[in-house]
């Protein structure tokens, strides 16, 4: 059995390796490829999918599986023999639910799809990615059809992302977050409107560049083992546990957006550089879930990057960069400026307050797609009608609108959102478990140093990468499941005390 064993890891390192590849273009497509190209990546990657889909669906490796999996399971449920054949039996059912053929259909929609996106925004223009974006809500719903035993449409692309989750789980928790985040966001509104103005100043682009790597590098991660790169929409990807890419965006005018952005796919790229060394290349080799992976970057870029703590070692760092600019600035004034709640169009630029409701807003329009009471036509004016009844503010064009983030484009619906929303919730649950075992974590953070914390995440989450569930992870790092309880304490605890609330 030990030969069927080696078998096995070297057919699925295979796999792992070919994927890394495909993750290698998607990396190329959003950040160099020039435009011309667009047509013959989708090429490459529809052939790509195709090969690896066939791989992933052999018969062989569906027979070697059930084969190998008594001799797996004596092990014990946490070993790596019994959790590596537990996850590849997971993924390989999933697998062979889905044609070949569709995979490459899919994979050349994307492509299409992301070139139609690249242009409508510089136009401003929904109508010139619209019949594109049809195309992609028909191929999900082919999809979703693949799988006929799930409770909603939406659930086989949940399961992807967060497995364990679904529509009725998720309706429930963000029922309970919005009952407590709309009358906290109530309470700050009636508060005079501090605004931000010193964040929109003249930053030069290479300075921002130049403190974003410094941060980065000084929350952990090895400059020797990433890299950072321009995108239109930031993300972090991973090809092998010494090649970790994050890539952001810079507004000159705008000192938050690529600070953060960076801070908040460092602790993307943490999570996977945290990863043991000896599950590179293997099927372990990746977040848990989008929920997890997100609880990683919401709790670096917020609860840690947003604290007054942090910026009590750092500001006057950045004052040395920026001294014309925050040179006559204070600590508590810049703390205030990049805590500044405020109802805004913008998912990736909302504050912590109100963010959640972005995410619920996309979820609700991806469900209302795909269960059909919603179409591609109607979907700008759908996007305006909530922004103006759950936020107060309509955008003035599909660039702030139904255009502003990627994923509807590269990958379709459902699925998509809700790991931000569950990602912030388990950031709290984390960082409250982290500081009851290291009281001490908040004054070091004082002190510039976060080893301390980041140690504990690495063994309590990232060295395992997707060994275990969300369930046992969250289990095992704090005794409890998923609940709001710790994410609300921490808000109410920090903007209350920032907005003078009762």
């Amino acid at each position: 059995m030990e030969k069927k064993w080696e078998v096995l890891k070297n057919v699925l390192h295979e796999i792992v390796y070919l994927e890394s590849i495909i993750k290698v273009l998607e990396w190329d497509q959003n950040t160099y490829l020039p435009p011309a190209g667009a047509k013959s990546r989708g090429d490459q990657l529809a052939i790509l999918g195709r090969i690896v889909h066939a791989k992933k669906t052999s018969p062989a490796l569906g027979q070697l599986l059930e084969e190998i999996t008594p001799w797996a399971e004596a092990f014990g449920y946490d070993s790596d023999e019994a959790s590596f054949v537990r996850l590849a039996k997971r993924k390989y059912e999933q697998a062979i639910r889905v044609p070949a053929d569709f995979v490459g259909r899919f994979n050349e929609q994307i492509a299409k799809t992301h070139e139609a996106w690249l242009k409508a925004r510089e136009e401003k223009s929904f109508e010139v990615v619209k019949p594109f974006l049809k195309e992609m809500l028909n191929l999900n719903l082919e999809k979703a059809s693949f799988f006929p035993d799930q409770e909603h449409p939406a659930d086989p692309f949940i399961s992807e992302m967060d497995y364990g989750m679904k529509v009725s789980v998720i309706r429930e928790v963000f029922r309970q977050l919005r009952e407590q985040l709309i009358p906290l966001i109530k309470q700050i509104s009636t508060h005079p409107k501090r605004e931000p103005s010193i964040l929109h100043q003249h930053y030069p682009k290479e300075k921002q560049i130049q403190f974003s790597k410094y941060i980065s590098s000084q929350l952990g991660l090895d400059p020797k083992r990433s890299r950072l790169d321009l995108t239109m929409h930031p993300f972090m990807t991973s090809f092998a546990h010494g090649d970790i890419r994050i890539t952001t965006r810079v507004d000159e005018y705008n000192l938050a957006d690529c600070l953060f952005s960076v801070i908040h796919e460092t602790g993307h790229a943490l999570y996977e550089a945290g990863i043991h060394p000896k599950y590179d290349g293997t099927i372990f080799f990746e977040g848990a879930s989008s929920a997890v992976h997100e609880s990683q970057s919401r709790l670096w870029e917020n609860i840690v990057g947003r604290s007054r703590e942090f910026w009590e070692y750092y500001y006057p760092k950045l004052q040395d960069v920026f001294p014309n600019q925050l040179g006559n600035v204070t600590l508590d004034q810049f703390y205030q400026a990049i805590n500044h709640v405020e109802t805004s169009l913008i998912r990736t630029e909302a504050d912590e307050v109100t963010y959640n409701l972005h995410v619920m807003i996309r979820f609700e329009l991806e469900l209302a797609l795909l269960e059909g009471r919603l179409t591609i036509d109607e979907l700008p004016e759908a996007w305006r009608a909530r922004y103006q009844l759950d936020l107060g503010v309509v955008p003035s064009d599909d660039v702030e609108g139904v255009l502003q983030d990627i994923h509807w484009y590269v990958a379709g619906f459902g699925g998509l959102f809700q790991g931000y929303t569950l990602g912030n919730i388990l950031s709290a649950q984390f960082y409250e478990a982290a500081c009851r075992a290291h009281p001490e974590i908040p004054e070091q953070l004082r002190q510039g140093n976060v080893t301390v914390l980041h140690q504990w995440l690495k063994e309590q989450i990232y060295q395992y990468g997707c060994k275990y569930t969300t369930e046992e992870i969250v289990k095992r790092a704090v005794g409890t499941s998923l609940e709001i309880g710790p994410y609300m304490r921490y808000l109410k605890g920090k903007y209350k005390k920032l907005y003078h609330l009762d």
